[in-house]
């Protein structure tokens, strides 16, 4: 039986949008001052250990058996497959907005594999949704895919890490729902160390900058790494991975921002569009969940002994 979904709350969506976002800045520092499988090795190991002590502290439960097998298998899908291909395309010169707008198509894989395994509905609006969102995403990379000329490398990477964000999410909502999010995401950081590793082993490793690199690492690590893959973990288990990857379309716009603040990297025209139609695709995906609420009132007044239970049954 599945875990019934709450509708996502606007400080969450804030918080996960913006965390989420400055990920891709940080991460274009961190592998310009470092080769990219020594940032993840400290990333992951860090990362990792943090939450671990966090969920000890916290006496979370941890899953054991076929649960704890299936927490691995998405972290390394969501981390090792999603980090390890991102980061490769950031060294292959693949600019940290066009990171963001590739893997912002999260939406539409994710809710097509939710349609999939997880027989989630694609109700109008939320169709209208994600073709906003397609539109917001293209707008949004217009010069950056113009300037690479077609399909390369790193293109290819970013393909490859998007395509592990979104089956790792569809996986961990079908199968680790109920896992402590703190729990879920020490495990998933420990997951992504261990391909990690070998590929840093396997690689030529550089430190360019060894002063840049430790402050990029531990920005990585504490904001994108603990912070913001904790919420994301938790999100998708409270809200579902479909209403999480909705964020992905305004994603774009709000890293162009933040790639101009850190980087020196100006927001195009297309920038701007793709955060205003962007924006719109999220309102829209709000707007899809407010007729199963309403619904749900005729059968409060109808049972009042029962106000919380009987609508979940009788959905």
């Amino acid at each position: 039986m599945q875990k019934t979904l709450a509708p996502m709350t606007k400080s969450s969506a804030a918080a996960l949008t913006f965390l989420y976002a400055l990920g891709y800045p940080i991460g274009a520092l961190s592998v310009s001052a470092m080769t990219p499988m020594l940032v993840l090795v400290a990333r992951f190991t860090l990362a990792g250990a943090i939450l671990a002590a966090w969920a000890l502290i916290a006496k979370a439960s941890w899953p054991t058996g076929r649960k704890l097998g299936h927490v691995i298998v998405t972290g390394l899908l969501m981390q090792a497959v999603q980090f390890c291909a991102l980061y490769e395309a950031l060294e292959h010169g693949a600019p940290a907005v066009l990171g963001a707008v590739v893997i912002s198509m999260n939406p539409v894989v994710t809710a097509v594999l939710a349609a999939l395994f997880l027989g989630e509905r694609l109700n109008g609006w939320r169709l209208v949704a994600l073709a906003l969102g397609v539109v917001a995403v293209l707008a949004a990379c217009a010069n950056r895919l113009l300037a690479t000329g077609g399909v390369d490398t790193a293109l290819v990477l970013l393909l490859v890490a998007l395509l592990g964000l979104a089956a790792g999410g569809v996986y961990q909502q079908r199968f680790c729902a109920d896992v402590d999010f703190r729990v879920n995401s020490a495990i998933q950081n420990l997951a992504g160390l261990l391909p990690a590793g070998a590929l840093a082993v396997l690689t030529p490793s550089v430190v360019h900058d060894p002063w840049k690199a430790a402050g990029a690492v531990a920005a990585v690590v504490l904001f994108n790494a603990t912070l913001c893959t904790s919420l994301y973990v938790r999100s998708v288990s409270r809200f579902g991975a479909a209403a999480v990857a909705t964020l992905f379309c305004v994603i774009p716009a709000v890293a162009g921002v933040l790639s101009w603040v850190l980087l020196g990297q100006r927001l195009d025209v297309g920038m701007g569009i793709g955060l205003l139609i962007g924006a719109l695709a999220c309102w829209l995906n709000a707007r899809a969940s407010r007729p199963a609420r309403a619904q749900q009132k005729p059968a409060i007044d109808v049972t009042p002994a029962a106000p919380t239970r009987q609508p979940v049954v009788a959905s």
